[in-house]
């Protein structure tokens, strides 16, 4: 007897992508503007995916297939001793095309402080053999606040009007660089701008 699917099977479920990504954490008052964004389009029922897996508002540094937390947390430590925390401001909405659905995020300006602090890092995991997603390397990274993602296609201009009610910009400081591993995500560790680099 064959094993093979028939026709009217359901296609296999496509295994959870996994990696780590790098992440610029907000002060409580601007965390707080971005989860507002999340709730109402949760409400809404357009996108509920960042809430259940628990992530926190962030800017997206770099992703990677593989790091050495232990390898790159000193790293990291040293390069946040020598930062203040950077001042952001959230101040446009865009997406990231997709097939059926997108990512919807919130822009920050891309400072001069926010560009450096990310070539630091992708130069660092260089330095340590890492090879960085294409899309993260400085010359083609957008740098992003993600509030919404797997929105259907047929949602986007709903979501997008939404978000108009954010009032834009936001503004407020990021606060520490973290690492998280996916999926599901688990943050590895997070360390503060103008830490002790010895901690």
């Amino acid at each position: 007897m064959s094993s093979a699917a028939g026709p009217d099977a359901p296609e296999p479920a496509a295994p959870a992508r996994q990696g780590y990504a790098v992440e610029l954490y907000f002060d409580p008052a601007l965390e707080n503007q971005v989860l507002k964004a999340w709730n109402v389009l949760a409400r809404r029922q357009i996108s509920t995916q960042l809430i259940e897996i628990a992530a926190r508002p962030h800017i997206t540094l770099l992703s990677a297939s593989s790091i050495d937390p232990a390898r790159f947390l000193p790293a990291v430590r040293s390069l946040a001793a020598r930062l203040e925390p950077l001042p952001v401001s959230l101040s446009s909405i865009a997406s990231f095309p997709g097939g059926s659905s997108g990512v919807l995020f919130l822009g920050p300006t891309p400072t001069s402080c926010l560009l450096g602090l990310h070539s630091q890092l992708c130069e660092m995991l260089r330095k340590e053999g890492v090879e960085v997603a294409e899309e993260f390397r400085p010359d083609s990274w957008v740098p992003h606040c993600p509030v919404a993602v797997d929105v259907p296609r047929s949602r986007m201009g709903e979501a997008f009007c939404i978000l108009r009610d954010l009032r834009l910009p936001v503004s407020g400081y990021a606060m520490d660089i973290g690492l998280v591993e996916f999926s599901p995500v688990r943050e590895i560790f997070s360390v503060p701008l103008g830490g002790d680099a010895d901690a």
